[in-house]
């Protein structure tokens, strides 16, 4: 991540205010993939936190390629899926793939673009622990389940030989709204534990049995940067951002993997990818050399029926970019660029949205 993209998100986590990425129109005229002329100059969406940052330089790119402004609420997605289907906004955004029921509710015939992968890392601050932490997924829904309570219980201590674990309760911190971020963990939770998957179960909000809770990937920051001999759950370029580190989980083939780029990228490659994109990938736990399991795809929210033609224009071309063009930009902030199998579903969304009567993509 640049020094100016950290600022910006550093000014977001100091002032504590839920993220709103509004990106001014240039006079650039470039970029017309995808779009086409006639679109609105500006349009709007809310949703995931999970992919703001990425999101936000996409959209800077987008204003000065094409003049396009995308006024973007960093809200959560259950808040996106909301706004979404109440269609106070343009476009959506969510980590969790849009039920069968909230697809119905929406109305319009929903469709799911992704645009980015990303690695949910169980990040933590502990005295004498500044890396190299090694959990088990059971242990992991253990300790938030509330059954492992100490940093040095033998559950830990076994996998982490050598380490000097403190003898201190664990503080557990999770997200009090709703959120993608906690679906993409608690599917992975769910899928290696059963009892975690009969007792709390996976989605967007919990019951959960222990801890604190903080909105947003960003406050989930802070509370465990903050706080001494945390445990919490973030996007990978949140952790980065605050140089909070974070453990490696042993995946499905026994092999502790450190989440990154390649390894969580290695996740969405073996799973398996469904043509409307509606999976959450950690659920599968995916096996496979060098697969960090807990990884997600985030996608955006857009009716195949749209009522503006004109907003749907811009929609087509601001999907379009970020699923192209845009992508170049992800591994600076530790996203994950889409694999080409995953585009070639997007494109046959993006091609397919109409409104009026007539398609809103245009080459």
């Amino acid at each position: 991540m640049n020094r100016a993209a950290r600022l910006r998100l550093s000014l977001w986590m100091a002032l504590g205010l839920t993220m709103s990425l509004v990106v001014f129109a240039s006079c650039g005229g470039g970029g017309e993939q995808g779009g086409g002329g006639g679109g609105a100059s500006s349009i709007s969406g809310a949703g995931a936190t999970f992919p703001a940052p990425i999101y936000q330089q996409m959209f800077q790119q987008l204003a000065q390629d094409s003049g396009i402004q995308v006024d973007y609420q960093a809200i959560g997605s259950g808040g996106g899926i909301e706004q979404f289907t109440n269609k106070t906004v343009d476009f959506g955004a969510s980590d969790a793939p849009m039920t069968n029921d909230q697809v119905q509710s929406a109305g319009g015939d929903p469709q799911h673009i992704a645009t980015v992968g990303g690695a949910v890392v169980a990040t933590y601050n502990l005295q004498g622990v500044q890396s190299g932490l090694k959990l088990r997924g059971q242990t992991l829904a253990d300790i938030f389940q509330g059954k492992i309570t100490r940093w040095d219980d033998p559950a830990i201590a076994q996998d982490n030989p050598g380490v000097n674990l403190p003898s201190a309760d664990i503080a557990v911190v999770h997200r009090s709204d709703g959120s993608g971020t906690t679906n993409i963990f608690s599917s992975y939770l769910s899928a290696v534990s059963s009892d975690w998957k009969n007792q709390v179960g996976a989605g967007t909000e919990l019951k959960w049995p222990v801890g604190i809770g903080a909105k947003g990937n960003d406050r989930v920051s802070g509370e465990v940067s903050r706080t001494p001999n945390t445990i919490g759950y973030v996007e990978l370029a949140y952790a980065t951002e605050n140089n909070l580190p974070y453990a490696s989980i042993q995946n499905a083939n026994g092999e502790f993997v450190e989440p990154s780029l390649d390894s969580s990228r290695a996740a969405i490659e073996n799973a398996s990818i469904p043509d409307d994109l509606r999976v959450t990938v950690s659920s599968t736990n995916p096996s496979g050399s060098g697969v960090y399991p807990i990884t997600g795809l985030t996608w955006l929210l857009v009716r195949q029926q749209q009522d503006d033609l004109s907003k749907c224009k811009s929609v087509a071309q601001m999907a379009w970019y970020t699923t192209h063009d845009g992508q170049s930009l992800a591994p600076k902030q530790n996203y994950v660029q889409i694999p080409s199998s995953v585009v070639s579903l997007d494109e046959q969304k993006i091609k397919g949205l109409q409104a009026e009567g007539q398609s809103c993509y245009q080459q």
